[in-house]
């Protein structure tokens, strides 16, 4: 038996949910994946991604979430993982694409105002994140802090066989025999969603 949760929308935090609700904003928190996970009581997951990225610490806290469910999860990026949303994808044991995905990793950002001293400590923070997130990609793809954040400071896109063969994806959704995959089984954001202004 396995449990489906769609991680669709902009990943927020669960204070802020209410407020996308409200105008119809299409999102998804680290409670609403929590209730879901309780549900799922000991079954599988897949979790159905689609989603421009969002709040980075909520991001990581559904990562955490994931990784730390007892059975097998997987995840199944039918549309857009982007920003946030990979790192929710890297939680799960297995992740699958739809060849017509699109994968994307960038630096995160973040709002700042005031002097010299406060934009130096805003960068800092920033590049703080950066690795920071690049320590869940290495775990994911075994590749280096130095190789990733270079693919972050580039905005990297990745359609399905590329994401495959830097290791963020396992396997293409229909490709039984795996040819193309080639291998075994402060607010910040890290996003392309529409975020909502404070």
């Amino acid at each position: 038996k396995m449990k489906t949760i769609q991680i669709n929308g902009t990943i927020v935090d669960d204070e802020d949910a209410w407020i996308y609700d409200f105008f119809g904003i299409r999102n998804i928190s680290p409670g609403m994946v929590k209730k879901e996970l309780e549900e799922a009581n000991g079954d599988e997951v897949t979790l159905e991604i689609n989603s421009g990225g969002g709040d980075l610490f909520a991001g990581n806290e559904i990562y955490y979430m994931i990784r730390a469910y007892g059975p097998p999860t997987r995840a199944d990026i039918t549309a857009l993982a982007a920003s946030a949303a990979t790192v929710v994808a890297c939680g799960a044991d297995t992740v699958r694409a739809s060849p017509g995905m699109q994968y994307m990793i960038h630096n995160v950002s973040c709002g700042a105002q005031g002097d010299y001293r406060t934009m130096d400590h805003a960068s800092a923070i920033l590049q703080n994140a950066n690795r920071a997130v690049s320590n869940i990609y290495q775990l994911k793809t075994g590749m280096s802090e130095k190789d990733l954040l270079k693919l972050m400071d580039e905005e990297t896109w990745m359609e399905a066989k590329r994401a495959v063969e830097l290791g963020f994806v396992d396997e293409i959704i229909g490709d039984m025999e795996r040819t193309l995959a080639g291998r075994s089984s402060v607010t910040v954001y890290n996003s392309v969603a529409q975020i909502l202004s404070e």
